[in-house]
């Protein structure tokens, strides 16, 4: 949720043409956030990147990072809206048989 809720953000921002890389950034270094760390599931910016928490993580820049979890949420939520339209249909078929 928060990973989706930091997509739509940088979305919007990149929809209107602002910098993305000024999202609210590190709050650790005052740095932006351009890389996100698969492992954590976190945004965290370059000197964070380096440290000995992250070191050996994998790693993706953030328009990358967004591609990639937006791909996945564009699956999940097909496959909910298949789901809905079989209950719509099950719903539709009990419906007609009570009546």
């Amino acid at each position: 949720a928060r990973v989706l809720e930091i997509a739509k953000k940088l979305s919007l921002r990149a929809a209107r043409g602002e910098a993305v890389e000024e999202e609210e950034g590190c709050e650790k270094h005052r740095e932006p956030l351009k890389v996100f760390c698969k492992d954590d599931e976190a945004f965290i910016c370059v000197v964070c990147r380096e440290s000995r928490a992250h070191r050996s993580h994998a790693m993706l820049p953030v328009q990358d990072a967004v591609q990639e979890y937006k791909g996945q949420i564009q699956a999940h939520l097909q496959a909910l809206k298949e789901d809905r339209d079989k209950l719509l249909g099950f719903r539709e078929i009990e419906m007609r048989r009570s009546w």
